[in-house]
């Protein structure tokens, strides 16, 4: 059953990474549209 956890926390962790990434590029973004 140990693999059930492992799968879990590999799928939040990839969520977590991807949903960084997103805020990231938001945020890079912002500051684009700022500077103009």
């Amino acid at each position: 059953m140990w693999y059930f956890a492992w799968i879990l926390g590999a799928g939040l962790a990839a969520t977590v990474a991807i949903l960084n990434g997103m805020w990231f590029e938001a945020r890079e973004a912002n500051k684009i549209d700022a500077n103009r």
